[in-house]
């Protein structure tokens, strides 16, 4: 008998267990692969070659996170990459956006949009600042019964509302903005030249099978904003050792806090007694009771195939099975014998530790989306190429080099059958800026939308586990009525990317979810 039993070792369950351990509490954590980290992993997928194989860099994980976990003492080190973006352009220009250079970078193209530049990132940054505030914190919850019961709602609503409306209307306008509108309406009231908007346009695209101008992907816009590197605010960064590094520091601080990972013990049912779950059953028949559980895996993997139908509320079960999740993402890592020369900025620099962005305008971002609706993926793709070895020379051997492709846009149900046809064509978009490029690969892996969900349990592909919409976001998330963790039977609660506030290595779900168990459970310490 245990207290809690956690379904996943990704890095929200990691840190969920940590937290119960930390409170005393007794917690088994069941993973069915042979390794933790869920999404957040590094493995080699050539000779010699390592890298991350799904989540590939760093900011949005929870400075608190990392604080009480002292992930730094379990040996996480995250540097930051010399340059944020490079973008180069089918005209043999580029952009180079990072500390000190944007806005002149951005002159280049209109010196309208650099002076305007820092004005948006004052306001961005106003409406970020409110969403830090919101991570960590459950958001009110619709829930039945009399005042009593809706009383610490109220309340929640009435604290986080305070800090809302402690903006000025221009502020207020800002979020109201963010939240509802197109992020391709949102930059286009703000810049006239095409390489800022897909600069910044690229990060509403990001994990959503979505156009720029479809109607709130300004949110994932703002969603990829909130983060922070060492301190600093907005920054992204690569962890020595590839994302592994930070689950393996997570399982590190578990385990010193007590906490037991089973490994190669995959779920096969939440075990449940007169409506409540009471603990968990693997696949090879092992029994763990718990009085609590505590999953971190997909809503729509938890309740279509481990919870019995006959426990779960029949509107909840149809909401779940509407759940939207699929984000048109095709993953890859390639092992380069060399490191890429790209014709609008030729040889070797700091451009090359960047976030490397093949998309050089909203329209064609535009046109991406609709080529992968009608055909199934794009005939011209979004990229977004990493290149971690130039910072990081432990992920290949000496000279050589590994590079993390991010694509959009391809269909969620996109057949097994496409990939290689998929993966040729990535290849030689990049190769297209960066002539040379694909004579340079010497191994690949390739994942698409259905390898995703089969080794990381991504449904349909989807980075964050679910939409980032209105519909499923904040007090809707996975479903109106449960965003405080807690499932419609009693004892199971959700950790993981489905809960608020949504995906991205964050820790925060995580957090959130061990407060509310904590809450029902109590702490021992």
């Amino acid at each position: 008998m245990t207290d809690v039993v956690i379904l996943g070792a990704g890095h929200n369950g990691l840190v969920c267990a940590f937290y119960l351990a930390k409170a005393g509490l007794k917690v088994t954590v069941l993973e069915r692969r042979h390794v933790v980290g869920g999404a957040a992993v590094t493995e080699e997928f050539h000779p010699g070659f390592r890298n991350s194989t799904a989540s590939y860099t760093v900011s949005l994980l929870n400075p608190k996170v990392i604080a009480d976990m002292e992930l730094a003492r379990h040996g996480l080190t995250v540097v930051e990459r010399k340059v944020s973006n490079f973008l180069p352009l089918p005209d043999g220009r580029h952009l180079l956006a990072g500390e000190g250079r944007t806005q002149a970078e951005v002159a280049k193209f209109s010196a309208r949009d650099a002076e305007r530049l820092p004005e948006y990132e004052r306001r961005l940054e106003v409406v970020a600042a409110i969403l830090r505030d919101w991570i960590l914190k459950a958001p009110p919850n619709v829930v039945e019964g009399g005042w009593m019961a809706m009383l610490p709602e109220l309340l929640k609503a009435g604290s986080l509302g305070r800090r809302a409306a402690g903006l000025d209307v221009e502020g207020r306008r800002d979020l109201l903005d963010l939240f509802a509108k197109s992020a391709g309406d949102w930059l286009d009231g703000w810049f006239e030249s095409d390489p800022i908007k897909a600069l910044f346009g690229f990060d509403s695209v990001v994990g959503n099978y979505a156009s720029p101008y479809t109607p709130g992907s300004a949110y994932v816009l703002l969603h990829h904003v909130f983060g922070e590197v060492n301190g600093r605010k907005g920054v992204w960064g690569h962890a020595l050792g590839g994302m592994g590094a930070i689950t393996q520091a997570m399982a590190k601080a578990c385990a010193e806090a007590g906490v037991d990972v089973r490994l190669e013990a995959p779920v096969a049912e939440v075990l449940t007694e007169k409506g409540r779950a009471v603990g968990a059953v693997t696949e090879a028949g092992d029994v763990v009771r718990a009085r609590a559980v505590v999953s971190s895996l997909h809503p729509r993997l938890l309740f279509e195939r481990l919870v019995d139908d006959a426990v779960v509320p029949a509107d909840f079960r149809e909401r779940i099975g509407n759940y939207q999740s699929g984000s048109g993402t095709f993953r890859m890592n390639v092992a380069l014998a060399e490191l890429p020369n790209f014709t609008a900025l030729p040889g070797q620099g700091d451009h090359l530790t960047a976030g490397i962005i093949v998309a050089p305008s909203l329209a064609y971002m535009d046109r991406a989306h609709a080529s992968a609706r009608l055909k199934g993926w794009s005939d011209e793709p979004i990229v977004e190429m990493l290149i971690p070895s130039t910072l990081d020379d432990s992920l290949a051997p000496p000279g050589q080099h590994v590079a993390s492709l991010f694509c959009q846009h391809v269909d969620p149900t996109m057949g097994d059958e496409h990939r290689e046809t998929v993966a040729d064509l990535m290849i030689e978009t990049v190769d297209a800026h960066a002539p040379g490029f694909k004579a340079s690969v010497v191994g690949r892996l390739a994942l698409g939308p259905r390898d995703l969900e089969r080794r990381f349990g991504l449904v349909g592909g989807d980075i964050f586990h679910g939409r980032l919409t209105l519909d499923q976001l904040f007090s809707a998330r996975p479903v109106l009525g449960h965003a405080d963790h807690r499932m419609p039977v009693p004892g199971l609660y959700l950790c993981g990317s489905g809960a608020h506030p949504g995906g991205g290595v964050t820790g925060a779900p995580g957090h959130n979810a061990a407060r509310a168990v904590l809450k029902d459970l109590g702490s021992r310490r």
